[in-house]
This record gives structure tokens, sequence and C-alpha cells, in this order.
């Protein structure tokens, strides 16, 4: 079981398979998998309830539709270290949705700042007023 934060996950919900990694390395990227790709199955996992259906509704592109978070390492030349990195930012993605977001106390603009904002409409209009052209009565 991997404990790094809040919430333990058992190493066997997830999927860890190691990849090529792209981008510049010289001959060892094209011999090496060092790369990892993380998969962990949202639906099928052993998380409350709770934890699943704020997990589902994050709107974050490592997740897909089907409830699948995958995570590719591959900063690393070595393949632990990546396996690390990818089990690292499940975790902190999972810890995220632990903590409920504070209600939000509905408050209301004071007298003064009603005022202040009123007052600044009737200074704008006043400005505008004045840009018009003054069109002079037509003589007969």
């Amino acid at each position: 079981m991997a404990a790094f934060g809040k919430i333990d996950i058992p190493d066997h919900e997830v999927e860890i398979k190691a990849i090529r990694a792209q981008g510049a390395g010289g001959q060892n990227v094209n011999k090496v998998s060092s790369a990892v790709h993380l998969r962990f199955d949202i639906n099928a996992s052993s998380l409350s309830d709770i934890h699943k259906e704020r997990l589902l509704k994050l709107h974050d592109q490592r997740i897909t539709r089907e409830g699948v978070i995958i995570i590719k390492a591959q900063q690393y030349r070595s393949q632990e270290k990546n396996r690390e990195e990818a089990l690292r930012r499940l975790h902190e993605l999972v810890d995220s949705i632990v903590e409920l977001p504070r209600k939000r106390k509905p408050t209301r603009p004071t007298a003064s700042s009603q005022k202040k904002r009123l007052d600044s409409k009737t200074h704008k209009g006043q400005i505008k007023i004045l840009r018009k052209k003054w069109v002079s009565e037509p003589m007969s």
C-alpha cells in the first residue's frame, strides 16, 4: 500500500507500465523504457463513494470520460524515479479532493459602497451626455 498523503491507495489498484520516453536523450532513449504510464480506475477503486464522486467531477485532463486517471512520467532517466513521480502526482490529485471547500457566506454590499456605485454611474452618464453633439434648432 502506498501511503503518500491522506488517502491510502492499494498497490493492486494502480497499473504501472514502463514505456519509452519521448524527446531528446540520444541513443539511450531508443533502448531503455524509462518513462512510466500509470493508470488508476476510479470506479473500480476502494475509495469511498464520496471521494469517487468528487474525483470524477474534477475538470482535470488526466481523467478520462470512463473515469480512469492516466499519468505519464518521463522527467527522470531512471524508471524508478519516474514511477515515484507518477505515484506522487496520483496521490496529490486524490488528496486534493479530501478536504471539502469552505462554504461561501453570502454578504451584502455596504450602504456606502452602494452609494459610491450609483454616484459613479450617474457621473459616467453625465460625461456621456456632454460628449453628444449639440444640434441647434432649425431657423425658419
